[in-house]
């Protein structure tokens, strides 16, 4: 069983029997079917069903000479409102299976974001026609939680917000220029990071490191698309599961200057969310490319 169908609302399955009912119910009730020959005589499916406005079950697989659909695999997805980054995109199959991973570089986040592709479906389409190059793309990013805490927000002056941005903002100049080689901008970086380092040491004799760190966004254990993520809360909204009953926050989160959704169950959730504090936890990141 998929260990962030509980994200989505399906926390109370009680064994196999279930989940198959579950996944019949996608293949024959979907709402969206994409069906591509991704190669010669094979015909990739995907067939997907909504049990909330924006969230739901993905279910892929192939038809076979007989006309009957195969099911390979099967993914909980969440959907994310606005576009969070618009950069070239790289897509990589996953050696097991007919699944995608993409992978974009953003300097407000300071890693390679590797995310679980969404829509592989209208890849392999656009890919049959040719359409698809390592371009610049719109990316929107969500993220599936299985659990988070709501932390309060950290105090600052509003004169400390414009500094921080502006500082933002040279840093993010920095470090474009030291990408392309300019040694005193690689310089002015290492003393910039000497200096919050030595900061850091000193507050954390005597701060909490909630208070010191007010945002994060930090690979996360083996698999590469898991992240460690602190955030500041945008929006909020307590959305329900069509099938379960479940009650589900969606959380829109700013992190590190970077906007996208996460969703995760009420009951896996420690605190109350409101507009202005923090949400912390260890989310699954997936991404809906727009190709076209």
């Amino acid at each position: 069983m998929h260990s962030y169908l509980k994200s989505i609302g399906f926390s109370d399955i009680s064994g196999k029997k279930e989940l198959d009912g579950i996944l019949k119910d996608v293949i024959q009730n979907y709402d969206e079917k994409i069906v591509v020959e991704d190669r010669q005589n094979h015909l990739f499916a995907e067939l997907s069903k909504m049990y909330g406005s924006d969230f739901g079950i993905t279910v892929c697989g192939e038809y076979d000479e007989n006309n009957e659909f195969q099911m390979e695999y099967y993914f909980p997805y969440f959907r994310g409102t606005g576009i969070t980054m618009r950069e070239e995109v790289t897509i990589e199959k996953h050696a097991g299976k007919e699944s995608f991973a993409g992978a974009c570089d953003d300097i407000r986040v300071g890693v390679t974001i590797i995310f679980y592709l969404q829509n592989a479906g209208e890849y392999l389409t656009q890919r049959s026609r040719g359409n698809y190059t390592n371009d610049v793309y719109n990316v929107s990013l969500s993220g599936l939680a299985k659990k988070g805490t709501i932390l309060l927000p950290v105090m600052k002056q509003e004169e400390q917000d414009s500094k921080e941005k502006e500082n933002t903002v040279n840093r993010n100049r920095l470090i474009a220029a030291a990408k392309n080689g300019d040694e005193e901008a690689i310089e002015s970086l290492t003393i910039e990071d000497m200096d919050t380092y030595s900061m850091i040491s000193k507050r954390i004799l005597d701060e909490d490191i909630y208070s010191i760190v007010e945002s994060c966004f930090m690979p996360y254990g083996m698999e590469c698309d898991l992240y460690h993520v602190i955030g500041e809360i945008l929006e909020c909204s307590k959305v329900k599961n069509e099938r379960t009953g479940d009650w589900l926050y969606e959380l829109r989160i700013c992190c590190n200057d970077l906007e996208f959704d996460v969703c995760v169950n009420e009951n896996d959730l420690t605190g109350i969310p409101e507009v202005g504090r923090r949400f912390k936890g260890i989310v699954w990141v997936q991404g809906y490319v727009e190709f076209v």
